[in-house]
């Protein structure tokens, strides 16, 4: 709209412009035809009527003379070659005058005369100057209209020239008037007209954008709450959203009052749907226990008589199926005395309750546990590098004397990462064939922490067992049989009591062909040198 205002105001002011250069053009026509009729009462052929004082005609453009002086009368004749009438009194400077004496194709009707032309035009000092033959051919090239037109001098630039017929003398009379000035008003204009425009758009971009952001606020406010409340971890334990959005920010705008209003709603259901989890989840976490807790004394009453029954019934003589039941209810009430209490250690766990905290010296609990491993799977080849007792590489063999390895401790319950080590170590042990190979690696980090890796070059773990590995009551196989004594509680035990020292548990497994096996990691930050001093 304001380009087009703008070229429309353009446009306009050029036509104006031209309305008055043409008025201007025609009362330099005028002032100059009063001055010619005052040179030449009897109506000579004016073009060439004057000549130079040593008498020679001049029918070309000679050389310069001074220009007429403002206010003062113009003399009777002028001298050399201006024409008569570009020294009018008014003539401003860019005025041109172009007088043809006789015909204006170079003959007459009868193919003899020869044109006589003067011309000549005021430069912007106020001096005459002369026009060249090409530029004269040029301008008597017109058609004798009375009306202006606009032609274009190679020299000059472009004119707004009137060709008319002198009625006294017949003669050919062309005036001109420079458009320079015009054309620098409308360049000027343009170039005003420009620097407004982008000026405007300059302020309204900064305006625009500055009310957007403003507009926007509330709403990018509306967004961060709901990052805020995404990036809380929901999946577990006793969460609650306490975030909402502001009632300024819901009455800022119809629109954000909606968004705000809706995602408040939508937060408080999930904040109601969260509370319930965790109510339902420590129901369940306290049934577990006392459960657990309650099944502990029958339990071992169990065990207690089976193994009083054997002892004390040694000598006697009892039935095959007799001694078969006996064993039988011996074994179930072992591996049920073992289920609780990983139920009731998980029940601890999930309630956060503080596990003993001491300095604990991870090498001494590696090599006890492949020891264990090695006499309960004799079929398996168990492995143990320590390598965070070896010198690193690239030093000398005198430095690599003296390397002093730095403790390995860590501040934790040694039983729980007894109980983390056996559980990788069985599980390793249960679920790979014999003559596997499981090798346990004890290393330092870069950043200090300690990792422990229990690796075997067993078949792997099948993908879709992989995801839920961690869960649990998760076993390699989905039957109920328990043909390999396994609870599904190993890898959730270790990895909450793993988690509780502050530490990450990872399993890595490949089930191709040629390259197979898995390795489980557990890392956990050293003990601070506080620790180590004490």
């Amino acid at each position: 709209m304001a380009a087009g205002i703008g070229a429309l105001s353009t446009l306009m002011l050029r036509q104006s412009l031209v309305d008055r250069l043409d008025e201007q053009l025609t009362a330099a026509s005028d002032r100059a035809a009063a001055r010619r009729q005052d040179a030449n009462p009897a109506g000579v052929g004016l073009a060439g009527s004057q000549s130079s004082d040593s008498g020679q005609d001049t029918t070309r453009p000679g050389a310069d003379v001074a220009p007429p002086t403002d206010g003062a009368a113009p003399p009777a004749a002028p001298k050399g070659d201006v024409p008569i009438g570009l020294d009018a009194v008014g003539q401003s400077t860019g005025t041109l005058t172009v007088i043809a004496s006789g015909a204006r194709d170079g003959a007459d009707d009868s193919g003899s005369a020869v044109s006589t032309v003067k011309a000549g035009y005021i430069d912007d000092d106020g001096n005459y100057r002369t026009l060249t033959d090409a530029e004269c051919e040029a301008l008597l090239a017109l058609e004798v209209t009375g009306e202006p037109v606009t032609v274009s001098i190679d020299s000059l630039g472009n004119y707004r020239v009137l060709a008319t017929e002198d009625s006294a003398s017949g003669d050919v009379v062309i005036t001109g008037l420079s458009t320079a000035a015009d054309e620098k008003l409308i360049r000027t204009q343009l170039l005003a007209q420009l620097g407004i425009a982008l000026a405007g758009a300059l302020i309204a971009a900064v305006t625009g954008r500055a009310m957007v952001r403003t507009s926007l606020a509330p709403l990018e406010r509306v967004a961060d709450t709901a990052e805020q409340v995404a990036s809380q971890p929901l999946s577990r334990g006793e969460v609650s959203i306490r975030e909402r959005v502001s009632a300024a920010d819901i009455a800022s705008s119809q629109e954000i009052g909606q968004v705000g209003n809706a995602l408040n709603t939508l937060l408080g259901h999930v904040d109601d749907a969260l509370t319930a989890r965790q109510r339902s989840e420590t129901q369940v976490r306290q049934f577990v226990a006392d459960a657990s807790h309650e099944l502990r004394t029958p339990l071992a009453s169990i065990r207690g008589y089976t193994e009083l029954i054997k002892r004390s019934g040694a000598d006697a003589v009892l039935p095959e199926d007799a001694v078969h039941a006996l064993e039988r209810v011996h074994s179930e009430s072992v591996r049920m005395t073992a289920l609780v209490e990983d139920l009731l250690l998980l029940a601890r766990l999930d309630a956060g309750r503080e596990l003993e905290h001491g300095e604990v010296d991870l090498v001494e609990i590696v090599v006890d546990a492949v020891a264990d491993a090695r006499a309960a799977g004799p079929d398996h080849t168990w492995e143990l590098n320590l390598a965070v007792l070896e010198p690193p590489a690239g030093l000398s063999d005198e430095a690599a004397d003296e390397f002093v390895p730095e403790p390995t401790l860590v501040v934790g319950d040694e039983a729980r990462l007894r109980q983390v080590m056996v559980n990788l170590l069985a599980n390793a042990r249960v679920h790979t064939p014999a003559g596997s190979r499981v090798t346990t690696t004890l290393s330092r980090g870069e950043d200090g922490t300690l990792a422990i890796a229990v690796a075997d070059d067993g078949p792997g773990i099948d993908p879709a067992v992989r995801d839920r590995l961690f869960e649990r009551f998760a076993r390699g196989d989905a039957s109920r049989e328990r043909r390999t004594g396994s609870t599904g509680l190993g890898m959730s035990i270790a990895l909450a009591i793993v988690q509780s020292h502050h530490g990450t548990l990872s399993v890595d497994s490949r089930t191709g062909t040629d390259d197979h096996g898995t390795t489980f990691t557990v890392i956990l930050p050293a003990a601070p040198a506080s620790a180590d001093a004490a």
